[in-house]
């Protein structure tokens, strides 16, 4: 799927258009969230045939879908645990997503392991990851990676200068992927609607629609405009994450899934601050440390510890960035500061509950019921199986509408923007002359858009002032902010810094110094007067300094009560009495 075969926009005609459809007919299935699984299970249920609608409280990917430690991986750690099932299965999707679903998107990344332990550690790391490697090629597809290899400590230093000599004997080097997670998933609901699927954001479901035990539909809030709106449709997919719990109070009833959070944040530096040619990972007490490779930048995450506050922004604590140096630096030969801190952000990861109290110990597998007609719930999981749990969930929707529904066929659809692509790779330098641009610029765009770079070229073609970098994150060109606005969905400056792109976490003024700019950019194609520059501005500056002052808070709790000070752009509707709403379902 090319931009030459009209894939869809999601700019603000587009969801006024999408809300309407909504309201005027009765859907096959509605899915509410707009997570990645939410929007796996949309673009499964529209490319088999289903008429779709999709809703998403605030932007799409703003929880726990663009927070992620940004892998694609098959999780070494669940080897350990003898969950060989799980692994492959997660290596299986890697496989599709590095070929065939989305090359544009995702790629193979290093990763350096260090050995502390002399005698045992090698061989028994170097068997885990020789059936890491194993488990790659089942059913009969290619790993897409490079297999793993042993190091010498002197060839590790080779590769990675930064390691400190006395803190690791030896290394093991493998293969993973990474993915820009919430681009990855607007990318995905753009594929969803150009198969037909109906996708807003910033729309809540505050109620459901019943006849009698059935759920018939979901009362929803457009919360741009205030209105109410009914959504009809034969089965109701909740695919929220975090907050299953939440909409299975909303139904009424118990509630057959329980979801319990963890709380993981990831620390951003730049790429100077630590000298290496590849990624890191080691063992902590409590979870697996990466050092991500991430353009001029590395991630370092992640944390994880049970999280019961604010579910929208969870909050990083001094307690949490300072773990994560404190682990990071004793294997680094120059530590790492506060200092050198340019982003942070926190995630929540929706873990199915279970005996242990420990959320590192409850299960990274899915779960997809029935609870009452009309409904199905999917939860658990992790983003690399998105896939999976989608495709599941759209056949338990199959099971409800009691008629002939396909099957599954997204292990065959790219997703926009990777048909073509590898060839307008190969033609980059071309490109870069006809178009202008330095060829890194054109390699930055692909890596961003694949064959939907034309779109992006075109706008700078039409207005040669957007082929310049924005002054305070030259990354970015200031047509990827307007694009962001016309084709991605991007209702608000929140959206364009923080999802679109990611320069909320690669500067270290956080985005603060382009806001006006990315603003007045973004002014045009959503209609905005100079009171509604002001007011974007003013939000995304006081969501930053929440985020400072956070920061630097000692425990979650005085974190949390800091971070909720800044106001929403657009206030998400406070609960409603579920008595009350209940009783006013049809």
């Amino acid at each position: 799927m090319t931009a030459r075969m009209g894939t869809a926009r999601l700019g603000p005609a587009e969801r006024t258009a999408a809300l309407a459809r909504m309201e005027a007919q009765e859907l096959d299935v509605v899915v509410i969230g707009g997570g990645v699984v939410g929007a796996g299970v949309a673009l499964d249920a529209a490319t088999r045939g289903l008429s779709v609608g999709l809703v998403e409280a605030r932007d799409f990917a703003s929880g726990t879908s663009s927070r992620s430690s940004k892998l694609i991986h098959g999780g070494l750690r669940y080897l350990e645990q003898l969950n060989f099932d799980l692994v492959r299965e997660a290596l299986r999707e890697r496989s599709l997503l590095l070929k065939r679903i989305a090359p544009h998107l995702v790629r193979p990344v290093p990763f350096l392991f260090p050995l502390t332990h002399a005698g045992w550690e090698r061989p028994y790391i170097g068997a885990g990851l020789a059936l890491y490697d194993t488990l790659g090629l089942s059913f009969g597809l290619t790993r897409g990676v490079p297999g793993h290899r042993h190091l010498t400590r002197r060839q590790a230093l080779r590769v990675v200068p930064s390691l400190r000599k006395s803190a690791f004997t030896g290394a093991v080097q493998y293969w993973d992927a990474q993915v820009d997670d919430a681009r990855f998933v607007m990318t995905m609901l753009r594929t969803a609607a150009t198969y037909g699927a109906h996708v807003a954001s910033r729309v809540q479901a505050v109620g459901f629609l019943r006849e009698g035990e059935r759920v018939t539909g979901v009362r929803v809030c457009d919360l741009e405009t205030g209105a109410e709106l009914d959504v009809r449709a034969r089965q109701v997919v909740n695919a929220t994450g975090v907050w299953t719990d939440d909409i299975q109070q909303l139904v009424g009833g118990r509630g057959q899934i329980h979801v319990r959070a963890s709380k993981g944040i990831h620390l951003v530096v730049p790429r100077d601050r630590i000298h290496s040619l590849t990624g890191l990972i080691m063992r902590t007490e409590k979870s697996v440390l990466f050092v991500i490779p991430w353009g001029r930048h590395w991630i370092i995450g992640t944390t994880d510890t049970r999280w019961n506050l604010d579910k929208a922004h969870p909050a990083a604590s001094r307690a949490d960035i300072d773990y994560l140096l404190d682990r990071v630096n004793s294997v680094l030969s120059v530590p790492l500061t506060r200092d050198d801190v340019e982003g942070v952000y926190a995630g929540l990861r929706p873990l199915l509950a279970g005996e242990s109290e420990e959320t590192s110990k409850l299960s990274r597998e899915h779960v997809v019921t029935h609870p009452v007609p009309g409904l199905v719930m999917v939860a658990g999981g992790k983003f690399t199986t998105y896939r999976v749990m989608a495709a599941d969930a759209v056949d338990a929707v199959a099971h409800g509408l009691d008629q002939r529904v396909p099957p599954s066929c997204t292990d065959q659809v790219p997703l926009a923007g990777a048909e073509g692509y590898q060839a307008l790779w190969n033609s980059r330098h071309r490109m870069a002359r006809s178009s202008g641009l330095h060829v890194a610029r054109i390699e930055h765009l692909l890596e961003r858009y694949g064959s939907l770079i034309d779109e992006v070229l075109a706008l700078i073609k039409e207005d040669p002032s957007l082929g310049r970098p924005l002054d305070g994150a030259d990354d970015y060109l200031r047509a990827e902010i307007v694009y962001a606005a016309t084709h991605e969905g991007a209702g608000h400056l929140n959206d364009a810094l923080t999802r679109r792109t990611r320069i909320s976490i690669e500067t270290f003024h956080r985005g603060t110094a382009v806001a006006q700019e990315a603003a007045e950019l973004m002014a045009g194609p959503l209609g905005w007067d100079a009171d509604q520059v002001k007011r974007e501005v003013e939000y995304y500056t006081k969501r930053v300094e929440a985020e400072r002052a956070s920061q630097e808070q000692d425990t979650d709790q005085e974190a949390d009560a800091i971070r909720l000070g800044a106001p929403e752009i657009v206030p998400v509707a406070p609960p409603r009495d579920l008595a009350k709403a209940r009783g006013n379902d049809n």
